[in-house]
């Protein structure tokens, strides 16, 4: 049976305070020494994650597209799910870490049906990409996955997410992504920069006709 779960609008951030040394489980603090193209010892603060994969790449974005047989707009697949570091509630992508001994592929699939339910195939990887270079080293690769609605298994998706995970999945057209974004800000939903990015290219690509 199902857990019925709160909405992410629902949390609320309580405090907030220094983290001690060594308490943090996916996060840490690196002082980083490094020599500048004039030859200068420079340093620099980092976060680095804690659980990155032998294979070097911590986790993956997906681009899930579901495409309908009865002649549907094909649709987009986002989140909401209540992120503490910017008190608020974040429009997001299906994403996850790279477990020990996964590859991208196999994780890409696997998050898919644990965060929304979804069978899907992998049409797309983008090479490894790094979220935020000038402040820590994490990355991903991010996957798109088209899901065929007419398919026995994804005519009732149901998710399966751990206890600590309230997220909620909804569908917007594709044609439509780029304006819902705005919308979403206007209502006060903080954007994932990976689902903006990919929404702001869909606008450049309508704006300059490269379709």
């Amino acid at each position: 049976m199902q857990v019925l779960k709160g909405k992410p609008e629902s949390a609320k951030l309580l405090k907030a305070r220094p983290a001690q040394p060594g308490e943090c489980k996916w996060i840490g603090l690196e002082k980083l020494t490094y020599r500048d193209p004039n030859g200068q010892e420079r340093e620099w603060d980092s976060a680095v994650r804690m659980t990155t994969s032998s294979g070097g790449v911590d986790g993956i974005g997906i681009l899930t597209i579901l495409k309908y047989p009865d002649g549907r707009p094909d649709e987009i697949v986002l989140q909401k799910q209540f992120r503490p570091p910017v008190e608020g509630v974040c429009i997001e992508m299906p994403a996850g870490l790279i477990d020990e001994n996964e590859s991208i592929e196999q994780a890409a699939i696997r998050e898919l049906k644990e965060e929304t339910g979804y069978v899907g195939k992998i049409v797309g990887k983008t090479p490894i990409i790094y979220n935020d270079p000038g402040f820590t080293n994490t990355n991903l690769s991010l996957i798109t996955v088209e899901v065929d609605m007419s398919l026995p298994e994804n005519s009732n998706p149901q998710s399966k997410l751990e206890d600590n995970e309230f997220i909620e999945c909804f569908n917007v057209p594709l044609k439509d992504f780029a304006q819902t974004m705005i919308n979403l800000d206007s209502q006060g939903y903080k954007l994932d920069a990976r689902v903006q990015n990919v929404a702001q290219g869909i606008r450049l690509a309508q704006q300059y006709h490269l379709t």
